[in-house]
């Protein structure tokens, strides 16, 4: 198995800090051996990306995203599909980073070339309208989502059919803008939808699956339907950890989800032996400055004070804080 294939397993397994180890050593033998500017140096740079983003280390991301991203402008051209593909890529990472108005800036940019270049109904001008979209539901422009996603979903239907994954995706987009208006019985009938069809499609252990019965979870427990929260929630996390492994990121987020509801039926016993396992796995995996291991820091500690354990609750807080600062 080649050096780039194996890093890719890793990725594809959780196992970032391996990958990274990989993906450093192949990108800088790419650059001695082909130069810098050399089409399969800029992947192994975009592949390393990928798995700092994954780390949560997005100012790395973003020092190599920026370099891909110039190089593909200087050596392409600004309209070149790949050059796009970059620019979405940068963007990505200042979403993560919450960098709103720069992810926006730079997705406007991406859906207007890519119409002009590929059509407004090709799948990747699709996709482009889709992650402008994300970025509006996150500045809390739910109309601008709501209106974006519409499209992006009748258009999907239209060109790729209603099963085809990434129509899926859509409706799936679209209930997630309707949760964060509060319509919950909206985004609840699209998420049946999306649940059966993909379980159709791809199959009831496909990860896309998973998340399709986890984003249904997440809607009952909004509606405050507990117990359907957690049935549905138990199954995701069952599976991931027979398919992932028990350490894997998705794993544990599925273990965090499900936590989560038990604290919310008032099991804060059952909410705290979970919530430990997932802070110690992620811990260990991502790392102590990682944010998804500082969110589960911050879960633990809401168990704490629930329980009444104020002066356990307090340390956790002021770890998670003073790391935030830090980090």
């Amino acid at each position: 198995m080649s050096m780039g294939n194996l890093a890719s397993t890793y990725r594809n397994q959780g196992h970032w800090n391996d990958a990274e180890a990989l993906e450093v050593v192949a990108m800088e033998k790419m650059m001695r051996a082909l130069g810098d500017d050399h089409p399969d140096t800029l992947t192994s740079m975009v592949n390393l990306a990928s798995t700092y983003r994954n780390q949560g280390r997005w100012n790395d991301a973003e020092a190599l995203e920026v370099v891909v991203m110039e190089k593909k402008r200087r050596a392409l051209g600004d309209d070149h599909p790949d050059t796009l593909t970059s620019m979405a890529n940068l963007a990505a990472i200042y979403w993560n980073q919450g960098h709103w108005n720069d992810a926006e800036a730079l997705e406007v940019v991406v859906m207007e070339k890519m119409k002009r270049v590929l059509g407004d109904d090709h799948p990747q001008t699709l996709k482009s309208m889709a992650n402008l979209a994300s970025t509006y539901r996150n500045q809390g422009r739910w109309n601008d989502s709501e209106a974006l996603e519409v499209v992006v979903m009748e258009k999907m239907k239209r060109v790729l059919g209603d099963d085809h994954p990434d129509t899926l995706t859509s409706m799936a987009n679209l209930a997630a803008t309707y949760t964060n208006q509060g319509r919950w019985n909206d985004a609840e009938a699209l998420e049946v939808v999306v649940m059966e069809r993909m379980k159709h499609v791809l199959g009831e252990e496909h990860p896309d699956t998973l998340t399709s019965v986890a984003n249904l979870a997440a809607t009952y427990a909004n509606q405050g339907s507990w117990n359907n929260a957690e049935a549905l929630e138990v199954v995701v996390m069952e599976k991931k950890r027979r398919a992932l492994g028990d350490d894997h990121p998705d794993t544990l987020t599925s273990m965090a989800n499900l936590a989560s509801i038990y604290r919310n039926q008032g099991r804060l016993d059952d909410a705290e032996a979970l919530e430990v396992v997932v802070m110690e796995k992620m811990r260990r995996v991502l790392g102590d400055d990682h944010p998804d291991t500082l969110t589960s820091m911050a879960n633990l500690a809401a168990t704490y004070r629930n329980q009444g354990r104020w002066n356990d609750a307090e340390a956790l807080e002021a770890t998670v804080m003073e790391t935030r600062k830090r980090t």
